[in-house]
């Protein structure tokens, strides 16, 4: 379960598991940007994978992928209309040859949160709890 509560103002601490995370938004909006806002986090999300999954795959199959940058940069102008863009570009380390390297990036595309954005249909229910 992820819990997130209000710290001050707009700045909310997320809780998950043993981790912690912030969110905020920008003082342009009545935060105080003292962290990433939900887009950034949902963003994340979805570069955190593929380079989780990279990794992995790499790993099992022996590849020499030493490491790896993902950037993930988004296109939210049509947001309102549907339409909701993300460029995620790969920066690959190691030596690899052509063919690994193109292996690697059709993998990345099979990371489980890409295709939960992609190709799952996800339902959201909203409710009120039982606290104060």
């Amino acid at each position: 379960m992820i819990r997130i509560r209000t710290e001050a103002g707009l700045r909310h601490r997320i809780e998950v598991g043993d981790h912690l995370l912030h969110t905020d938004v920008p003082a342009s909006l009545g935060g105080e940007g003292s962290g990433p806002e939900p887009h950034d986090l949902f963003d994340s999300a979805l570069g955190a994978c593929k380079a989780l999954t990279l990794m992995l795959y790499a790993r099992q199959r022996g590849l020499p992928l030493d490491s790896l940058e993902v950037r993930v940069s988004r296109d939210d102008g049509q947001e309102r209309q549907g339409l909701y863009r993300l460029s995620v570009e790969l920066e690959l380390h190691g030596a690899l040859d052509d063919a690994q390297r193109q292996q690697l990036l059709r993998i990345a595309d099979k990371c489980p949160v890409h295709k939960l954005m992609t190709s799952t249909e996800v339902q959201v229910e909203t409710r009120l709890g039982d606290g104060a």
